[in-house]
This record gives structure tokens, sequence and C-alpha cells, in this order.
């Protein structure tokens, strides 16, 4: 009772901020508490020219971190609002006031136990970047080297803990009272979106995805993830390797420093690919801020704490949907939607492959550079209540870095499309992993694998045998109880283990 009241509260005073700035449409949409926002209603600006995206972005920024993080998290909901809405919430931008130098030299000195000054030789106190869950300050270590140091916001745990609590109780009311929405699981949603924050807010994950991110590109010239000082990394301080760099959203600075802005296009393309196809982990906050081009025109990302993975049978569902839809081919693209299982299989594969074509014509018609598959796969989303598809969290952040590297490439060159230019690693990474000659090495892997835990199994049988002989052994010796035959009870229990030995070895 007293979780729905206090939560109750707060909801109240979030629809009076939407209400500010006439942006109460999400909460109408979703149906929460209709009689309080209706009261709310009462107070909305009636005047606001701007996009509903547009005041809904302004919206969430006043309101601090969590919502920030929420808002970006909801541009990949064009099911959820319009793809204008979508669109606008993908521009909101991850800025507030910086926290003062001082606080952040204290919080170093807690978290690595030392004095700064046996940290570092020299440590600015303004910050180069600050955003909502930490900020980012230029220092020299006490060998000499240039580092950029990243401190979480002071009390930014107990925020989000109290934020996200809201967004909790708001997702089980929608599941208890909107079944229209329940499709969208809008509780593992929130759940998807804690998992991401939370591990932000720990910087020694960010630094352990650095890490890996750098391992999985160690051999490649075109690309390089910046070095983590782990002496100086903790749970709320993280100290990497400085950048270098001309932002890669800069195209004239790009020019300017010597780069030609299609070969970095093209080196960003191959990156993505590299990242989602071949690794499965990919830098999932790519925009045009968190990523340099360095003097050997290397390709340098910076921030690491919102990173994805993607699995090998979702690695293959996606390279198949983008091959198909280059090529055009709506029947391919629905056959992979139903393998998949992302569409039931008592719909029409037919009419899905229709609607399909009503939503990839409109984009292929056009230009190639002007061909984007994050509106492709935004567009996707808002059949799924037609055809009652569940809504696949774990595709949600890949398509929202799909829209970033887009957005990305545009500023690049905005007359070549950076999937075309993806599209032969793609189509070749299929042949390789999902072609007759792979299909046939992964059923020999499988058979092998199954050979050698062969007679481990018969050995596990035998074991089992030679339990129940002693046992029946045992039973036959003693008088006979109630009519029953030991011996019988045995050998079923003896044939129920090997038919249980061979589905083991079989799967």
């Amino acid at each position: 009772m007293f979780r729905a009241l206090r939560n109750g509260w707060r909801l109240l005073r979030m629809a009076l901020r939407f209400a500010r700035h006439d942006a109460l449409f999400p909460l109408e949409t979703l149906g929460i508490a209709p009689a309080l926002i209706a009261w709310a209603r009462l107070f909305a600006l009636r005047r606001d020219s701007r996009r509903p995206g547009e005041r809904l972005a302004e919206a969430l920024q006043e309101m601090g971190p969590s919502f920030i993080k929420l808002g970006q998290a909801l541009s990949t909901r064009a099911d959820l609002l319009s793809e204008g809405v979508a669109a606008d919430l993908a521009r909101l931008q991850d800025h507030l006031p910086a926290f003062s130098g001082e606080e952040a030299r204290r919080i170093i000195e807690a978290e690595l136990g030392q004095p700064i000054d046996a940290i570092f030789s020299s440590f600015e106190d303004k910050p180069v970047a600050a955003a909502s869950i930490a900020q980012v300050h230029f220092a020299v270590t006490t060998d000499g080297r240039d580092v950029a140091v990243k401190v979480l916001r002071p009390g930014i745990e107990k925020a989000f803990e109290r934020d996200l609590d809201l967004f909790y109780w708001m997702a089980e009311l929608v599941e208890r009272t909107q079944p229209r929405f329940r499709r969208l699981k809008p509780v593992d949603s929130v759940r998807a979106f804690a998992d991401v924050v939370r591990v932000e807010m720990d910087l020694r994950m960010e630094a352990a995805a650095a890490e890996e991110l750098g391992e999985n590109f160690i051999d490649d010239a075109n690309y390089h993830a910046p070095a983590i000082d782990w002496d100086r990394t903790a749970e709320r301080v993280m100290t990497q390797e400085r950048v270098d760099g001309t932002p890669i959203g800069d195209r004239d600075a790009i020019v300017a420093a010597g780069h030609d802005p299609d070969l970095i296009m093209k080196k960003c393309a191959e990156a993505f690919f590299y990242q989602v196809f071949r690794d499965g982990f990919f830098h999932a906050d790519m925009h045009g801020g968190n990523a340099f081009v360095d003097r050997d025109g290397r390709i340098v990302p910076v921030d690491f704490g919102i990173m994805g993975r993607v699995d090998e049978d979702t690695r293959g569902y996606l390279a198949e949907l983008l091959v198909a839809f280059l090529r055009r081919d709506y029947r391919a693209v629905a056959e992979v939607q139903f393998r998949a299982g992302y569409v039931p299989p008592d719909q029409s594969l037919e009419t899905f492959a229709q609607a399909c074509r009503s939503i990839g014509e409109p984009i292929f018609g056009k230009p190639s550079h002007q061909i984007s598959i994050a509106r492709l796969l935004a567009q996707m989303l808002r059949v799924t209540e037609q055809f009652e598809m569940a809504v696949q969290p774990q595709l949600l952040l890949l398509q929202k870095t799909m829209l970033m590297a887009e957005g990305m490439g545009t500023k690049l060159n905005p007359h070549v499309n950076i999937w075309e230019l993806a599209r032969p690693l793609i189509e070749d990474w299929m042949v390789t992993h999902f072609g007759p000659r792979a299909t046939i090495g992964r059923a020999t892997e499988d058979l092998t694998r199954g050979l050698r835990r062969l007679p481990r199994l018969i050995d596990s049988l035998h074991l089992v045998a030679e339990h129940e002989r002693r046992k029946a052994e045992r039973d036959a010796a003693e008088p006979p109880s109630g009519g029953r035959w030991r011996p019988a009870f045995a050998e079923v229990v003896a044939i129920l283990a090997l038919i249980a030995a061979i589905a083991a070895w079989w799967h």
C-alpha cells in the first residue's frame, strides 16, 4: 500500500511536469490512472507549437538522469510512440550541469584509497564532459601518461533505484490493466533497461567492456579501444588512455585533418559488422560524440557504459533479414520471421509477406543513400500488434545502435548508404556460417561431441545397472512382501536409465 501511495504521488508529479510541456500523450496512450491524467490535463499548455516528441524530450530532460535514459530507451519504441516522436527522443541530449572538481577529487580518493597527488601528477578540475551518470576529467598519471578519468555522479545510484521502482510499478500497472499492451512485455522491457543502467553505474563493468572490445580488435589496424588503467579504476572511478583525435560527427574537421570521410565511413560499417556478426558484442551508444578518428585514421570509440550482446542464432536471423530486405525478397523476409518464432505459426505467411512489402517498398523505392534500415526495423515493430508478434527486447538496443550508425554515416556522407558498404561482409558471413558446408560442419561437430560423451554415459549406465542388480539380489534374498516382484522394478529402472542416456547423447 505504501509503495502504491508513494508511486501514485510521484506519478502525479510526473504528469504535472508533462502537462507543463503539453506532453501527456504517452501516459494517455498507456491508460495509466486515467482520472489522474485527466486532472493533470487541466494544467497543460495548449499553445506549444513544437512537435510532440520535442515537447516530451524537454520534459524528460528537466526530470533528471533516469528520465533522460528512459527517453533514450523509448527512442527505439516506435511501436509504443509514433515514428516522429521516437526520432525526436533519439536526439535527446544526455547533458547535465557538472558537479564540482572538489567533489570529483573526494570521490576518487575515497574509491582508490590514496591522496589524489599520489595518483595523478595533475588533475583538471573542470570536466571535459558531463552526462547524466558521470563526468570526465583530463589528468596526467604520476608516470607521465595522459589519461581521461570518469567519475560517477554523487548519489546517482539512490536516485536511479527510486526512479526504477516507479517505472516497474507503472509497467506492472499496464500489464494488469491493459491486456493489449502485454505482448510488448513492459515489465521485461523495464528490467532490460534497469540491467543496462546498473551496468553503467559500475565503472569496473564499463572498463571490462572496453577491454573486451579492444581485445576483439587487437589485430585490426582500423579500430582501437582505449587502454584501461586498472590501478586507477574502481566502482565509481574509471581511468583510460586519453584519446587524441577528431570527433567522428564533425565531417569538416575530419577533412581538415586529412582523412577521407568515405574511407572513415567504410571503416565504421566494417567495425559495426564485426562487432555484431563476428563477435556478438557491440558498442550500443555510438553517436557522433562517442567516437573519434585518430591521426592514424583509426576509429577510436569512448564511453562503453552501454554495450549489447547478440547470440549466434539471433545473428543468423539478423543477417538473413537484412540480406532479404536488401534484395527486396519479401517472402524470404517473412519466412525468416516465422522460422525465428517471432510470428505465431497460426498467422498467414503470405499476408505477413505482403505487410513486409508494404513496409519495404516505400523505403527501398528511394535512392540507395536514403534507405534507412533502422527505420525499416521501426516500421516492422509497427505491425507487431496486427500479427500478434511478441516484442523482442534484446533487439531494441541493436535497433537503436543501427539508428545511431545511420546518423553518423549521414554526417560523413549523405550520399552513401552505410549498409550497402557492409552488405558484402554480411553475405560472406552468411555463406561461411549458414551455407551447406557450414551446416555439415556443425552437424559433424555435434556428432563428435556426442561420441566423446558416449563412454561417460555408458559408464553411468553400467553403474546404474550394477546398483540395481545388487539391489535385486538383496531383495530376492528377503521374503516376498505384498506380492511385489522387485527384480522387475529394477529392470524397468535400468531401461529408463538407458533411454535417458541415449536421449542425452542424441541431444
